[in-house]
């Protein structure tokens, strides 16, 4: 931002430099130049009012010996021709041009002036008795280097560009200050945005430093990421402090039950049997919440984890309840499937919290077994390396998802299972999207459905 603004107010003020200056400098140059002509030619009528004393009484004037020595000084080059056109006073050779330039002297008004590249040449008619127009008996010839005058345009020159080169400079030191001026509260702002949208609510972006309207707007943040902090630690509050005050009358409860089971008749056994399942899917509804709540309350404090080990143990882990169920949990690795705690050989390195991997496989995996039931199938487990990261795939052969289904799927309370709670794909999809990855579901090909993770490399150390 500062680089743009900068660029931009330079480009503004070279346009003004150039539409104001150059015209400035070009018409002082020429100012420049016609005062040393009008010099030169001042000083060629001043010698030829001298001359004619020489030329009309051929006597002797000190005063044009004067103006042979300042001639001399100012390294000029002069003429002075009767009117037989003999030199009378030689200083110099002028150059030839002159006489083209006396002869439109003596068709005009007795005086001309030229300019070439390295000299003016002045030529003035000496008239007798000083009264012009009348009998010329004499010309004056003044040839002047023009090094002084175009050292002074050179002068001139280096002032305007040196006058420019600072006005440019002080337009980039003011560009400067005001981008910094307006974009460092700015830049307070993103860090401020992103850090919350990482999950940290207790970064604020500050407000004592920019334009007002800047400080207002970061005041306002201030005011809404406070608001936004309370309002988020007062749901999980409220989600944990319901979830662990519930779990006890639950397991009272559940308890209560167990005992009227033990000498109830048959048929309200068989009732009391009905009340214990709710009783255990309250339960899980409650562990959902709970897990659900802790999910939400992580901190993004990212570590570096080996998801084949990871799957490896959770597998392990799993198995027997799989075998409960007649599932098979299959690993593959390099596209061929082992069985349980086989596993995969090698690594594969992400960048996520610490246990998050595992509250991952283990709610993808108790999800596939609960599809599943009690027909029994198969979940593989597969992970592979991606473009930017690593792929994590979860498939079972149940009776997966509609499209419906599929779009739903990561909503609380939305489950297409009798004994689920629909927190499981929740949790999942909070976790993955808090640590950068992304998660997608589809098909299983022949039936079944497929999850698949996305997950961000471990930065480099």
């Amino acid at each position: 931002m500062t680089r743009r603004i900068a660029i931009a107010l330079m480009l503004l003020t070279a346009a003004i430099l150039v539409a104001a200056v150059v015209p400035l400098a070009l018409g002082a140059i020429a100012h420049e130049r016609d005062s040393y002509v009008q010099d030169t030619a001042r000083s060629a009528r001043s010698i030829a009012i001298i001359a004619e004393e020489r030329l009309g009484d051929n006597g002797a004037d000190p005063a044009l010996g004067g103006a042979i020595q300042a001639a001399a000084r100012s390294h000029d080059e002069l003429l002075v021709l009767n009117k037989q056109d003999k030199p009378v006073v030689s200083y110099g050779v002028p150059k030839d041009s002159w006489k083209k330039i006396a002869a439109e002297a003596a068709e005009g008004d007795g005086a001309s002036t030229e300019l070439t590249a390295d000299r003016v040449i002045a030529v003035d008619m000496v008239w007798s008795d000083g009264e012009v127009n009348s009998t010329p008996i004499g010309i004056v010839v003044l040839e002047r280097p023009t090094g002084p005058l175009n050292q002074n345009i050179a002068n001139l020159w280096l002032y305007l560009i040196a006058l420019s080169g600072g006005a440019m400079a002080a337009a980039v030191l003011v560009a400067i200050y005001f981008a910094r001026w307006v974009s460092r509260p700015l830049g307070r702002l993103d860090t401020a945005a992103r850090r919350i949208a990482d999950g940290d609510l207790t970064v604020r972006a500050g407000a004592g430093y920019g334009p007002p309207e800047l400080r207002r707007m970061a005041a306002t943040f201030d005011m809404m990421a406070g608001r936004l902090e309370a309002l988020v630690h007062g749901h999980r509050a409220m989600v944990a402090d319901a979830s662990h005050q519930l779990r006890t009358p639950l397991t009272a409860l559940r308890l209560r039950l167990d005992l009227l089971a033990a000498d109830s008749p048959p048929a309200a056994a068989a009732e009391l049997a009905g009340a214990q399942e709710e009783i255990a899917r309250l339960s899980r509804l409650v562990d959902g919440l709970l897990a659900t709540a802790r999910a939400e309350a992580m901190t993004e404090q990212l570590e570096d984890t080996d998801v084949v080990a990871a799957v490896n143990e959770r597998v392990a882990a799993w198995q027997p309840v799989a075998d409960g169920h007649d599932v098979k949990l299959l690993v593959e690795d390099d596209g061929s499937a082992k069985g349980g705690a086989a596993g995969f050989a090698g690594s594969q390195r992400v960048a996520l919290g610490a246990g998050h991997l595992e509250q991952i496989l283990d709610n993808l995996i108790d999800n596939a077994i609960d599809a599943l039931g009690t027909q029994g199938g198969s979940v593989r487990i597969f992970a592979e390396a991606g473009d930017s990261g690593t792929v994590l795939t979860v498939a079972d052969d149940g009776p997966g998802m509609t499209q419906q289904e599929r779009s739903r799927a990561f909503l609380r309370y939305t489950t297409g299972s009798q004994n689920g709670t629909g927190l499981g794909l929740a949790i999942v999809h909070r976790l993955v999207t808090a640590n950068g990855g992304t998660i997608r579901l589809a098909d299983t090909p022949g039936g079944g459905l497929t999850v698949v993770l996305e997950f961000p490399q471990p930065a480099e150390s």
